[in-house]
């Protein structure tokens, strides 16, 4: 076996005119360290192609803050094809080819040429000689193998079994006294880390469809709880109001239309408004702020959904609602706010233009700005909720930036982030107490076939597996994925996804496996998000709901990956940073392969109520009560092969008491 790039320099790739490309991350490096990105880049090549290849990774260094080897980038759009068009000695091979170009194609990825699918920074892969490599080595790789990636670099192929893992991945895994932004930032200028989201890192994005249905079960219950909307009605006359049109946040326009809200969505990048636009996912566009609310008033009124995207800053868009005294039911935010110094949010005051000059030619000033814009960003925030808005974080780190930016009384403890913030995060109020305790989140799954037909018959499959009188729950993903095909969810290969719980996942996976072994359709890949029950700790957003201490413990995610690993799922992957950046997170996720064999069952039934129940065990010992009950029930059903340890809840009166006596209160 030889799995190598060959001596034979590739042509310099073409770059296709109006496709996003990444802005300069910045180069911060030593002489010393610089010389050791070099090496480390070169590594990759023969040694009679270094003396060409090393002033182009120079270049790439000292311009993107990044050595991305583009020379090794295939031309053209990576547009994922059919399984059966790749070279595979086995299927996961060529299943995990199709899901790494879907990760990258042009209407995928959000910077296509640096490797970037979404989230500003979440990567595939370092480099383009990582992706050739990795493309070698799934082409070859067996049943009776286990390929390991380290940060996006291939370590190899191991000797292992059929029911171990095709794939194991890990993602800037830095040690603790390392584990900071500023660390990280060196390390992957070096070429040693890769910041790999979950689904980017992990080969699981399915464009923002994922996010649409989290974002359209957030609004929905958002409305539920606090605006008294009934549970068989949706969000029509109301205005929810939030930022950001990327990769993730894209989903917000679309979200809301279908939960009926009139929405406002600012966005300073304006091709990332015509994306949106051009997949139909906004409908009107406008720069001016007075029209934006009008338009929206005149929607809210009628009682039609309406989305519109307003070129230009949410700090400018809120301020003038303060001032005009405009109410907005919902308010969020989600610009890219875990890389908020790297780009992800762009301060009031400057155009996006200047945002991405600055970045390059002066961060330390472009870092000021942006403290500077999240302060203002607080207080009319501050200014709104007053008059009645309800504002939610929804996970992208946006209220830790605004406490990171100097804001210390955003914390709910008046002394650090550890309790929080005086603002609920969307799971502490909505995703996490209705959601995610009762075992319900995003599970996915990818048609490997290409046929829009597979997908169908998936999606039918799906209802027939779900009884929406069981709870609101099951109706609200009942409903999605009934009205899936009207609402033009598919973005790249033909995907979906579904909230579902433990029992809900098995048996959907269970039916698919059926499917595929009866020839009804082709293959399917099983996935999930980083922001779901059991694969994710963080304090500032999938566990944010968690209030026994734990929640900046991170045993749940790599109890996860392994459990998942030892259970034989098709591909683990661990990750730093999740979704809402480098040392806030650490994400447990995997992909399965359905390929219809009783081998593929004996794994989904140990491993689907794994990963879903281990989630709902840590949060009910947190004592949340809808996970307690859930835990309850589950030991109920399967008393002979499972038992989760439920709490004892003691009286309040009696800790307050002994507690007052103890410290003379």
């Amino acid at each position: 076996m030889q799995i190598h790039l060959g001596r034979q320099l590739p042509e310099y790739p073409s770059f296709v005119a109006g496709i996003r490309r990444a802005p300069d991350r910045g180069y911060t490096l030593t002489s010393t360290q610089t010389e050791t990105a070099l090496k480390n880049a070169l590594r990759y090549v023969p040694n009679e192609l270094h003396a060409t290849l090393a002033p182009e990774f120079m270049e790439e260094l000292l311009t993107r803050g990044r050595i991305y080897g583009y020379r090794y980038r295939p031309e053209g759009d990576l547009k994922a094809r059919s399984i059966e068009d790749y070279k595979g000695n086995c299927l996961e091979g060529k299943a995990f080819q199709v899901m790494i170009d879907n990760n990258l194609c042009f209407d995928i990825a959000l910077y296509p040429y640096e490797l970037v699918t979404y989230g500003e920074t979440g990567q595939v892969c370092q480099n383009w000689m990582q992706y050739r490599l990795i493309k070698q080595y799934l082409e070859v790789m067996t049943q009776e193998q286990t390929l390991v990636i380290e940060s996006g670099h291939p370590l190899g192929l191991f000797r292992s079994k059929p029911e171990a893992p095709r794939v194991i991945i890990t993602n800037s895994m830095m040690v603790g006294l390392f584990d900071n932004q500023k660390d990280w930032h060196i390390a992957a200028q070096m070429g040693v880390a890769n910041y790999g989201q979950m689904t980017a890192g992990g080969w699981m994005y399915i464009g923002p469809q994922g996010i649409v249905h989290g974002t359209f079960n957030t609004l929905l219950n958002a409305g539920r709880l606090k605006l008294g909307i009934p549970q068989d009605k949706d969000l029509r006359g109301h205005l929810f109001v939030s930022s950001g049109l990327g990769g993730m946040s894209g989903a917000q326009p679309k979200a809301a239309v279908i939960a009926g809200a009139a929405c406002i969505v600012a966005e300073v990048d304006f091709s990332r408004i015509e994306t949106r636009r051009s997949q139909g996912w906004v409908q009107l566009v406008t720069a001016d702020k007075a029209e934006a609310f009008r338009l929206a008033k005149k929607a809210q009124a009628a009682k039609e959904p309406l989305s519109i995207a307003f070129h230009g800053n949410i700090v400018d868009l809120l301020e003038y609602a303060g001032a005009e005294s405009v109410h907005i039911d919902l308010l969020s935010d989600q610009t890219s706010c875990h890389a908020v110094y790297e780009g992800g949010y762009c301060p009031a005051g400057i155009s996006f233009e200047e945002r991405t000059r600055l970045l390059s030619d002066d961060h330390d000033r472009f870092c000021t700005l942006v403290d500077q814009s999240l302060c203002r960003h607080y207080e009319i925030i501050k200014k709104l909720v007053a008059s009645g808005t309800y504002f939610f974080d929804y996970g992208n780190s946006f209220m830790k930036a605004i406490y990171d930016a100097g804001v210390k009384e955003i914390s709910r403890n008046g002394i650090d982030e550890k309790d929080g913030f005086i603002w609920p995060s969307y799971v502490e109020d909505i995703m996490g107490p209705e959601l995610f305790d009762y075992g319900y989140g995003p599970f996915r799954w990818v048609c490997l076939s290409g046929k829009h037909e597979d997908l169908i018959k998936t999606d039918h499959a799906a209802m027939d597996c779900i009884d929406p009188e069981r709870r609101g729950q099951d109706r609200d993903n009942y409903n999605w994925i009934r009205d899936a095909e009207k609402n033009r969810l598919v973005v790249g290969t033909q995907a979906r996804i579904l909230y579902q719980d433990a029992e809900g996942r098995l048996k959907i996976a269970l039916r698919f496996n059926r499917m595929v072994r009866d020839g009804e359709i082709g293959p399917v890949m099983l996935g999930r998000d980083h922001h779901d029950v059991s694969g994710t700790d963080s304090p500032f957003r999938e566990t944010a709901n968690i209030y026994d201490g734990s929640n900046v413990m991170a045993d749940m995610a790599v109890q996860c990956f392994a459990g998942n690993a030892a259970r034989g799922m098709s591909l683990v992957a661990l990750h730093n940073g999740g979704g809402v950046g480098i040392g806030k997170a650490i994400n447990g996720g995997f992909g399965m392969l359905l390929d219809g064999s009783e081998r593929v069952d004996e794994i989904l039934r140990s491993a689907m109520l794994w990963d879903v129940m281990g989630g709902v065990a840590r949060r009910s010992w947190a004592r949340n009560p809808h996970a307690i009950e859930t835990c309850e029930v589950f030991n109920k059903k399967n008393e002979d092969q499972y038992h989760i340890t439920i709490p004892y809840i003691p009286q309040e009166t009696l800790i307050h008491q002994i507690v007052e006596t103890s410290l003379n209160i």
